[in-house]
Parts: structure tokens; C-alpha cells; sequence
């Protein structure tokens, strides 16, 4: 993992992941493999991660992608540590709207307030749907207690989101306008794909314009996507302060997603603010309590 070259100016990783899995028979393969090569096994593997590549600081995650549904939540506790021990690492806590989860998710949001914490994150890949018209009551009842702890902690919402599925963005649409100006939705990887990025990049830019408090990273984002975007941004006018800088780590690719904006078409003041500014702006005086 060592690398040979540092970022260019200050960068700040607003979404990575900590802590390690067991390999699995993913797709049902003959073994189990682990995709990523490698993990960051605590808070000291991912510093020594970002200090090789000279980013500043990040938002650490549970590492996922098992589909056990405990595995998320065991790692919560690894997130608590690592953001109390360090100053440079803010985190996000994992949480689930199914109600197999209930009693872990409430048990996590007692959590919410606590230093350093400034997210929480969820994906619908384990099962659920994030459109409110699927829920049924204990669902409901999950997702209203995390909607109440992001308000009374001020939390960003990260959601993962992949072309196809439950995770399609087109699910995602009823709840961002129904709960998105009540509290920060982040949408994790813009779309995750070709047709994800084609239906939010004029949706995304008009939720904006409308008072919905979006954000979202480029991760994954295929080809033109992040391009787009900020050649939209420039061009419309608005959303300038909703795009940070991610990296994924360990399921992307650092210098793969540090290029799409580093070196993108656009205006170096755009590149800043998405590089590290809006992290700053958007979790930097709340990191610690």
C-alpha cells in the first residue's frame, strides 16, 4: 500500500472505511475471496494510509459488505475509540432501517452524540428499501429515530447508493423530498453508475435550488460522472458547497478518485472546495463537542 506520491495542496477524505472482514463466497463463488486485498485494521492503519499520500485528515466508516447484519454494528464500537483517540478522524455510525435491527440501531443512537461523531450511514444492499411508501411500522419507527438523532445532533446521512435494486436512486427520490429538508442526506457514491448519474445530476442540482440539504461524493462515479457534475455546478450556478472529496478506501481506489477531481475541466476554486473546504464547512466546527 505504500505510495509514491503525495496529494497536490490540502485534501481531507470525507468517507472511508475502518475496521476488517472475513472473506467471503461472494455471487456464490468456489471461495471465499477478499475483493478489496486490503483493510484498514484500526484507526493507526488508516492514519498511516492518508500520512503516506499527505491527506490531511477523514471520516472513517464500519468497513462493510458481508451480508451478515451484525458485522456493521460490531464495528461501531471501533469507530467510538478510533475518533476519541485522535483529532484528525471524524466518524460515522452504522445504522439500519430493517427491523431485525431495531435494538442495535436504538442502542447505537444513544451513541449519536458523542465527540467526534458527525454522521450516520446505512445501506439498503442487506435488504429494506429507502422509499417511506415501502415501510412498514417498526421501519418507520427505526428511521424516525435516526431523522430525530440527526436533528438533535446535527448528523449528516450517509446512504449508499448503486445503479439497480433497492439502492437504485430512484428509490431514494420520496424520501430525499419528503425528509430532505429536515435533515443532511448524503448520497454515497452519486448513483454508483451510468444511469444513476444521468437521473441525478439535473435532480441533484435542482433539489439545491430547491432548499434540500443534499450532499454526495464522486466515488464510483463511472467516467463522465464527476465531470458533469461539477461542469453543471460551474455552469448553473449552485451546488458548489455540496460535493466533497472521498476516497472509499478500501473498496475504491485513492488516486483513482483523487484525479476525477484534481483533474477535472473546471475552475481550481470548485477543485478546492470539493477537495477539502466543504468537509470543513460542513463537519469542521462540530468535530469536536
Amino acid at each position: 500500500m505504500a505510495s509514491q506520491e503525495r496529494v497536490r495542496g490540502k485534501v481531507i477524505d470525507a468517507h472511508s472505511h475502518i475496521g476488517t472482514m472475513e472473506p467471503w463466497r461472494y455471487y456464490n463463488l468456489k471461495e471465499p475471496v477478499r475483493p478489496t486485498v486490503y483493510e484498514f485494521e484500526n484507526a493507526k492503519g488508516y492514519l498511516d494510509h492518508i500520512n503516506a499520500l499527505g491527506v490531511e485528515r477523514g471520516l472513517v466508516l464500519p468497513n462493510y459488505g458481508i451480508p451478515v447484519q451484525e458485522h456493521g454494528f460490531s464495528l461501531n464500537p471501533l469507530i467510538l475509540d478510533s475518533v476519541a483517540g485522535d483529532e484528525r478522524l471524524v466518524g460515522g455510525l452504522w445504522v439500519s432501517f430493517l427491523p431485525v435491527n431495531k435494538e442495535r440501531t436504538l442502542a447505537m443512537l444513544k451513541h449519536a452524540g458523542e465527540s467526534g461523531i458527525v454522521a450516520l450511514k446505512t445501506t439498503f444492499l442487506l435488504g429494506g428499501n429507502p422509499d417511506p411508501a415501502t415501510w412498514d411500522e417498526d421501519t418507520r419507527e427505526i428511521a424516525e429515530a435516526c431523522f430525530a438523532a440527526c436533528e438533535a445532533h446535527d448528523l449528516v446521512f450517509h446512504f449508499h447508493t448503486s445503479a439497480g435494486g433497492s439502492s437504485d436512486i430512484n428509490n431514494f427520490v420520496p424520501m430525499i423530498e419528503k425528509y430532505g429538508k429536515r435533515i443532511k442526506i448524503y448520497l454515497v457514491h452519486f448513483g454508483g453508475g451510468v444511469s444513476g448519474h444521468i437521473k441525478l445530476v439535473p435532480q441533484f442540482l435542482d433539489w439545491v435550488e430547491e432548499g434540500y440539504k443534499v450532499y454526495c461524493d464522486t466515488t464510483w462515479t463511472i467516467g463522465f460522472g464527476a465531470r458533469w457534475l461539477l461542469d453543471e455546478i460551474e455552469k448553473r450556478g449552485v451546488g458548489a458547497d455540496r460535493v466533497l472529496f472521498a476516497s472509499d478506501e478500501p473498496w475504491s481506489d485513492f488516486w483513482s478518485e483523487y484525479w476525477k477531481i484534481y483533474g477535472a475541466p473546471v475552475g481550481d476554486e470548485l477543485k478546492e472546495r470539493v477537495l477539502w473546504r466543504n468537509y470543513e464547512e460542513l463537519y469542521g466546527d462540530r468535530t469536536r463537542r
